[in-house]
């Protein structure tokens, strides 16, 4: 039995086609946009509408199959890992984005200093910074703005260092 068709099952949704290729594009391309969701449909359900898409999402999400995230400046991302409270990292340069696990303990992993009377049950943090592939670049662009070791100090256009 497929294992996909199982949880839509359990989790008291219909077994359809789009629901199907919906979990398996969230399982390979997580984080993905629903745009990059209806895009890798294209091949398997040319006739797949944007529409239908979030239709499917808002379904898995709402019986906790899918996670919905979303990152300021960002459009919602979706993806299969559920259940376990974890954060994400994301590039500040490309937008991409990683699983970071909890920092401390079991979920909610993080204690607000007054709760003001809510029982906390998730804690969602988002970290920023710079992956290593736009470090990379970074490095590389600025290794290809050094000047060039054989050009005099006294050209007009040769940049001052200090």
């Amino acid at each position: 039995m497929d294992a996909d068709a199982d949880l839509l099952r359990t989790s008291g949704l219909r077994v359809t086609t789009p629901r199907l290729a919906v979990l398996r594009a969230t399982e390979s391309m997580p984080h993905a946009t629903a745009d990059d969701i209806v895009t890798a449909l294209t091949a398997e359900l040319p006739t797949t509408s944007h529409q239908a898409v979030y239709g499917v999402l808002a379904a898995l999400t709402g019986v906790g199959l899918v996670r919905r995230i979303e990152p300021a400046g960002s459009p919602a991302r979706y993806e299969r890992r559920t259940g376990d409270n974890h954060h994400h990292i994301v590039c500040t340069l490309c937008g991409a984005i990683e699983d970071v696990d909890c920092a401390v303990g079991h979920s909610p992993c993080l204690t607000p200093s007054d709760a003001h009377g809510f029982a906390v049950t998730t804690a969602e943090v988002t970290y920023w910074g710079i992956c290593e592939r736009c470090a990379a670049a970074e490095r590389d662009d600025a290794g290809a703005d050094a000047p060039d070791a054989g050009a005099s100090a006294d050209a007009p256009d040769a940049p001052r260092v200090p």
